[in-house]
């Protein structure tokens, strides 16, 4: 099977193990992931951060490691990738008020390829009018109002699942990656076998 093509939704301050466990897991088993930032150009740097549950009523926010864009936003040509993923953190509270980020969402909702949301992703997929309805999804537990009011029902998932719905595949957070991924693979029609 050939490899496919991915292409990652980040923001400034997205989180660090979503976007890099991610693109390092679907590089190893052949598939090529563009992580793209409106406004950025390839070679620019995008600033992480790293968010863990700690005891306090609602996650904490530390710095995490910067990652160089790898492909510049403008030059994405939707037809050549086979999936979309929006990784979680604070990006998706502010790239999915860009339009341009909403055409590309609609455009893989509408096509039928797959959607692939963590943590704070689903956000990006709540700003497209649509794309949730009648979905089951997880996701960061503060987003349950809004996957509720876009038509969406919301799975409160263990840390460590992750959800397949049709094309889609959600999770609650960086600490399902392992499940996210292999589910991810599966969709992506992706098998790995052991000897």
């Amino acid at each position: 099977m050939a490899g496919k093509k991915i292409l990652m939704l980040a923001g400034e301050f997205s989180e660090e193990y979503e976007i890099f466990v991610f693109q390092q897991a679907m590089e190893a088993v052949g598939h090529i992931v563009d992580v793209v930032c409106p406004d950025k150009n390839k070679g620019d740097i995008l600033a992480t951060s790293l968010h863990d549950f700690e005891g306090h009523q609602t996650y904490t926010e530390k710095p995490g490691h910067n990652f160089e864009i790898n492909k510049t936003f403008s030059e994405i040509v939707l037809d050549d990738y086979d999936a979309v993923y929006c990784a979680g953190g604070r990006g998706p509270e502010y790239i999915r008020t860009d339009k341009r980020v909403q055409d590309i969402v609609r455009h893989f909702h509408e096509t039928g390829k797959p959607i692939f949301t963590i943590c704070h992703g689903v956000q990006i997929l709540m700003a497209v009018d649509g794309v949730l309805k009648g979905k089951s999804v997880a996701g960061l537990g503060a987003c349950e109002p809004e996957v509720t009011l876009a038509g969406g029902t919301f799975l409160p998932l263990s840390p460590y699942e992750a959800h397949v719905d049709g094309n889609m595949v959600s999770a609650m957070g960086w600490t399902a990656l392992a499940a996210f991924m292999r589910e991810c693979l599966n969709v992506l029609g992706t098998k790995i076998s052991h000897s």
